[in-house]
This record gives C-alpha cells, structure tokens and sequence, in this order.
C-alpha cells in the first residue's frame, strides 16, 4: 500500500496534523500574529521574494553544489550524492533562514534581533545577516555550548554581536531557548526573535521551512541533471530538523522517495544519555508547540546529550512528528562513536570534514543503503562544514592540537 503524501500543512491554525500550534504566553499572541500576516504578505511580494533570492544568490553563495561522493559510491555499491551546505557563506545552510527571518523583521519595522544557538551556526548567520541590513543583535547560548563551540563565539562576537552564556539547567540548547524566549516576552514591541529550526510556536515552523525549501528545490534539478531521475532516497540529520525538512520538501509528494531523518543516539539508551525524541520519547509540549520529546513519567523535560550541540535538544520539529504518523518519513539514530567515525570516514575517504551534526545522518549512510536498491541513488544533506568542530573531536579523542 503506498504512502499517502502529505497534506498542505500546517493548518490555519498552525498545526500539522496534532502537532505544532502555539503554547505561549498571551503577550506573545499579538507579536505572532502581526508575524503571521507580516510573512504571508512578505511571500506574496515579488520584490521581497525578490531581494531574498538574490542575497542567496550574490551574498551566500547559492546554489550549493549537488556533489557525487564517487568513491563512498563505489564502496557502497549504490550513487551516493552531497548537498553541500557546507559551502554556503558562513559554513551551514542556517544562512538561509537567519537571512530571510533578519529581512522580514526589517520590513516589519523591528529594531532589535535575538535568537538562540546550539552548534552555534544559527547564531553565526543571524549575526551576519544583522551586519548586512544594520540591525542590533543579541545570542543567547548555554555556556556548555559556548565551551565546545568557541570558535563560533568569537565569529559571532567579531560580526558584532552580543553573545549572552546561559547558565542554568543543562547550559545547552532549550535553556538558551528559555532565555531568548524571556527577552522576547519583555521586549515584544522592537523585537524580532529569530528562531533557528523548524520548530517553536506557529508560524515558525512554517517561515523556517519556506526559507530553508531552497536547499530540496535546488537539489531537485540538480539530481535530474546528474542522473535523469529523481533520487531513490533523502538522508538527513534531524534536530530541530531544518536542514532535513529544507532537503525533503520539494520531495513530499514523491512517493518513490523515501524520507530518512537521524537523531542523535548520544552514548546510551535510557533518559538523558542521548536526544533521539522518537526512540524514548513520548508526544507532549514544550517551549511553544506540541511535538515528541524526552519527559520522564511525569512529564518532566529530561535532559539530552549528544556530541553534537546543534542535536542535543529535547524536541523535534512538529511537521517531523507529522511525517512520521503518516509514514513518509522513517526516523533512525546514530550513536555519538558512529557518527565521529563517519566524520573521519567522510573527510578521508572525500576529503569533506562535515559538521558534527551532518556526520549523524553520514554514520547510518551504511544502514540506509542496504535499504536501497544496487545501485541506487542517495542524497545525504551534508548541512555543515566541520571547522568549528575540529578541537572539540581532537579534545574527544585525546589529541593536543
């Protein structure tokens, strides 16, 4: 029995299928509404279409190659393709949203930007898209995040921003979340918060998808170029999940693609020893939407761990959740030993060093295949590039740089 396709989700009321809506305090209603109406007009705007098209084009870098990993291919008896959003201006394909969010708050007359970050990729790309249009920007970042991550705090705090360590809970990302939410709350009426994923109170979730539906679009053309088909099957990490829902979006309603999405299977199985929301978690809600996350019986948010800081977060995108109640989309996990292997893998046997993120969706590349046909064809979304990673996996594995 084929998968049905998706429907044109999320509803008027911000909700794919049971998932998503908006779980906020009555003095943020306003704020997303005036969003809400500002994005749709924004759409409909050719010259805002427009000017943001071109700013991915000439500030960017886009279109982001579609590369064959030829020697990955001949080792797995199947095609293997890269979306390289590595290559994107700023190492990741978070530019793209943080760009087209910065140029709608603009419009929208906001004075002031804030947004949260993990990895810090996200917080990289929204200060760089407020250095471009001349907007004040403030980051909020756990302060174990900043450890891991700091050559990304540097970049951020040399584009100009004020980079806020987050102290409490588990010093990662839903604490940073917690906090840029705080300052939205307080500063409504001049602020714009840019959320980073796929995630959070409609419409984000929607406005992050439009934005990040470029990297599936271009991948598209690029594969009936390369091929003279579409690709047997897409493969991504899922955090939040925009890198992975950008890639599958102008894939939903192809039925003979199939929908692959990698969380993070840290170092174990039980609560707090890995952040794979599908694998131990439950449905709930948290910061903003309804979605799967890890809670314990009592629905307490239980704290994650993952190698990877833009993965280690309690709750998965709502139109992820979706996917897969319907069964278009299947969700593995990949272990934190995996997934550094494969960033060595990728980087020898490719000479490609993928972020610590992107290196998750790589550590099942193996697992997948053997799902395809011989010589099938795959695109792995590699959705960033490695450098900030560098001396924490060096500090992980025990070498003095």
């Amino acid at each position: 029995m084929p998968t049905p396709a998706p429907k044109q989700v999320p509803d008027r009321h911000g909700r794919f299928g049971p998932y998503g809506g908006r779980y906020v305090p009555e003095t943020l209603i306003p704020a997303l509404d005036e969003l809400t109406a500002g994005f749709a007009a924004a759409w409909r705007d050719k010259a805002f279409v427009g000017a943001f098209r071109s700013l991915l084009a000439d500030f960017v870098g886009r279109p982001t190659p579609l590369t064959h990993a030829a020697k990955l291919s001949r080792q797995l008896d199947r095609r293997v393709y890269l979306k390289r959003e590595d290559l994107n201006h700023t190492g990741a394909h978070k530019i793209n949203n943080a760009l087209g969010q910065v140029l709608l708050a603009k419009r929208l007359g906001k004075a002031r930007i804030i947004a949260e970050t993990g990895a810090g990729q996200h917080g990289v790309a929204t200060a760089t898209a407020c250095a471009l249009v001349g907007l004040k920007c403030r980051i909020y970042m756990g302060t174990e995040d900043m450890r891991r991550q700091s050559p990304n705090v540097f970049r951020m705090r040399l584009l100009g921003a004020e980079v806020v360590g987050v102290d409490s809970g588990t010093h990662t990302l839903k604490d940073a979340v917690n906090e840029a939410l705080r300052d939205w709350v307080a500063n409504v009426t001049d602020t714009h918060y840019c959320l980073g994923t796929a995630y959070g109170p409609h419409p984000f979730p929607l406005i992050c998808r439009t934005f990040q539906a470029v990297i599936g679009e271009e991948a598209r053309k690029q594969i009936r170029k390369a091929e003279g088909r579409l690709p047997d099957a897409l493969l991504a990490c899922v955090g939040g999940g925009s890198n992975a829902i950008g890639l599958f979006h102008a894939f939903r309603n192809d039925a003979g693609v199939r929908l692959f999405g990698v969380e993070a299977g840290g170092r174990g199985a039980a609560l707090g020893e890995h952040a794979a929301r599908f694998d131990g978690g439950r449905p709930g809600v948290f910061q903003g939407a309804a979605t799967w996350i890890l809670q314990d019986d009592a629905g307490q948010i239980q704290g994650t761990h993952s190698v990877s800081a833009g993965l280690d977060y309690a709750a998965v995108g709502p139109e992820h959740a979706y996917l897969r109640d319907i069964g278009r989309a299947e969700y593995l996990r990949c272990s934190d030993d995996q997934a550094l292997q494969a960033m060595h893998r990728l980087a020898e046997v490719e000479g490609i060093i993928p972020a610590l993120e992107s290196s998750h969706a790589l550590g099942v590349l193996d697992a997948v295949c053997e799902r395809l046909p011989k010589d099938g064809i795959l695109i792995v979304n590699v959705s960033g590039r490695g450098d900030k990673d560098v001396a924490e996996v060096a500090r992980l594995e025990g070498v003095s740089l």
